[in-house]
């Protein structure tokens, strides 16, 4: 006999019973139709306008021209350094761990 089979009254009875003896696919099918339901009331988001006088910021601007900069020296030199820094002998001299 398989896990999800059961003996009553001499007939084998296969069930897929859920939470508190609901079946699987009942509880499946409210569950979906809870979500569609909750999906369909949800109203939109509210969001401000855009106002151009208060979005130029100078550190955003200057994180708009850094923000390159910092990638390039993260691929370049952070990653291999690290790379190097994972393997013997330099990984028993950096104290690195797995």
């Amino acid at each position: 006999m398989r896990r999800d089979e059961t003996m009553t009254g001499g007939r084998l009875r296969r069930g897929g019973r859920g939470v508190r003896g609901i079946p699987a696919a009942a509880a499946a099918l409210v569950l979906a139709i809870f979500m569609s339901l909750s999906i369909s009331v949800a109203g939109p988001a509210a969001a401000d306008e855009y106002q151009g006088e208060e979005a130029g910021h100078p550190l955003r601007i200057v994180a708009y021209i850094l923000h390159p900069v910092g990638v390039v020296i993260d691929y370049l030199i952070m990653r291999p350094a690290h790379w190097l820094g994972s393997h013997e002998p330099f990984k028993t001299a950096f104290g690195h761990e797995d």
